[in-house]
């Protein structure tokens, strides 16, 4: 990647690796000649003090020179320290120098002692007033000893360090150095450092990439596992095992990712119980709003009749006593299917909303199915209906049993209201592992296959004209069903060949 971490890295090292060896490069070409010429000066200074020592310490002995050890002496030093050393005395005759060299013997060499005679006689000519030096002696260091000079020798085309420095008031010391061969050194040591650097820089960007694959690798995870932190998914987790600054940034993701999860799953559940309030409120309103039109259209009939025949009897509209009572009993009749309406809505409107919680207890279920089967003995009689009823053993159940009472009134009037002519109605009990399921079914027509999941609704009535003969107003299985959600139980109705089957299930009590 262009702009990864590791690439940066490995341009980085090159560029420092590069600008390291042109540093050196420069450093040596500016610096080091200089550098050799100031050590230099120093070594050729302290040969000379050695020299002037051994020179100074028996001077006055004619023959100290040829003491062998005193030659050694001088020839370790020359040769150790890669440098031609002279001790000689002078003597003039006004127009030539002569030189009686103590060390080291140059007269059995013809040739170089005319060289350094011609050398020494700049120097010493210089030295005693006869003759300055020519442009290519520089002067680089001076005392009341000795003096040091940069020179050019034009026969060798060579560069030198030289010493010129008395010992004594007639005897002189002469060191020279090859300078020459520090600029090759120069040369060499900068063609060195650049096939060195060239070689660091392939060597460590190669080095780099691999150091910085594994440095990067781990950063490279910790970005996945913050990715899927980003799209929520909070399983991954950093499990490497560093005690680094990787490690413990690892750690804190992993800590931060489970606080976001529980933050987010809060946050869900808040929404969830948020969003349900919402539905719960639009569902209130709607039924609100359906209660009123519902209530509002039940009771415009019976208020209307109600109206209509206390209007008869204010305006005297019959004198018959009998007409007049007529009138009075139905005002009567429809006062009390009014009120009883209200009653039920009422407790429709407590069961739906949690007004009232059931009064859990145990009892047996059949008593309660025979009750209520004898309250409305005169029912089955009056309408020639033929009642089977099986009364198996006991059977207690968990339940409230007033709101039971309630669900089974509501079936076998529900079934007396729809049971076809000379008709059956039956009443069972069977058990189904851990509940029992009580059934009432009546002989007759079918509800209609698009009916049958809305007959729980409040007012809702499959045969309105049906329901208006036996003054139905369509709460009473809305109630089954408020009821049995408040003891969380189910309830249903069955169609099958002969009739309908309401039922519901209550939960068994172990003995």
């Amino acid at each position: 990647m262009k702009n990864s971490i590791r690439t940066r890295l490995i341009l980085i090292l090159t560029i420092f690796l590069v600008v390291f060896v042109l540093l050196n490069i420069v450093m040596n070409v500016s610096f080091l000649e200089n550098y050799y010429s100031f050590e230099k000066e120093k070594v050729l200074g302290n040969i000379y003090e050695q020299v002037y020592k051994i020179c100074r310490a028996d001077s006055e002995s004619e023959d100290y020179f040829t003491k062998e050890d005193v030659y050694y002496r001088l020839d370790a030093l020359a040769a150790n320290n890669g440098l031609n050393l002279y001790v000689f005395s002078t003597e003039s005759d006004g127009i030539f120098n002569y030189y009686n060299f103590k060390f080291p013997n140059v007269e059995s060499d013809t040739n170089s002692y005319k060289i350094i005679n011609e050398q020494l006689n700049n120097y010493v000519n210089d030295y005693y007033g006869f003759s300055a030096l020519m442009d290519n002696y520089k002067l680089i260091k001076s005392n009341d000893r000795y003096s040091i000079y940069k020179v050019y020798d034009d026969r060798i085309q060579s560069n030198y360090l030289e010493l010129f420095g008395r010992a004594d008031k007639n005897t002189f010391i002469f060191l020279r150095a090859n300078y020459q061969n520090v600029k090759d050194s120069v040369y060499i040591a900068n063609r060195f450092i650049t096939f060195i650097g060239v070689i660091a820089v392939i060597v460590g960007a190669v080095a780099m990439f691999y150091i910085g694959r594994n440095f990067t690798k781990p950063v490279l995870l910790l970005a996945g596992i913050a990715d899927k932190m980003a799209n929520l998914d909070f399983d991954a987790k950093y499990d490497e095992d560093r005690d680094d600054e990787i490690g413990r940034l690892g750690n804190s993701m992993n800590v931060m990712s489970n606080k976001l999860q529980a933050a987010i799953t809060e946050l869900k559940i808040a929404n969830n119980e948020l969003q349900r309030d919402i539905e719960k409120k639009e569902q209130i309103d709607i039924m609100r709003q359906e209660f009123l039109s519902n209530v509002s259209h039940e009771l415009k009939t019976p208020i209307a009749l109600i109206q209509g025949y206390a209007e008869g009897l204010a305006d005297d509209v019959s004198d018959n006593p009998e007409d007049r009572k007529f009138y009075c009993d139905v005002i009567i009749d429809e006062s009390h299917k009014m009120n009883r309406m209200v009653k039920r809505l009422l407790n429709l409107n407590q069961l739906e909303f949690g007004s009232e919680k059931p009064d859990l207890k145990r009892f047996n279920i059949v008593e309660v199915i025979k009750s209520v089967v004898s309250a409305s003995d005169i029912m089955f009689k009056q309408n020639d209906i033929t009642l089977d009823m099986y009364e198996p053993s006991p059977v207690y159940v968990w339940a409230d049993e007033y709101l039971v009472e309630e669900v089974l009134t509501n079936y076998i009037s529900n079934a007396l209201n729809h049971v076809n002519e000379h008709g059956r109605i039956s009443v069972f009990t069977k058990k189904y592992g851990d509940v029992v399921r009580i059934s009432v079914h009546n002989t007759g027509e079918n509800i209609p296959d698009e009916d049958i999941d809305r007959i729980w609704e409040k007012f809702y009535k499959v045969d309105k004209a049906r329901t208006r003969e036996y003054g139905g107003n369509g709460i009473g299985l809305s109630i089954v069903k408020a009821i049995m959600k408040g003891l969380n139980s189910e309830c249903g109705v069955i169609n099958d060949k002969n009739g309908v089957e309401f039922w519901f299930e209550l939960d068994i009590s172990v003995d």
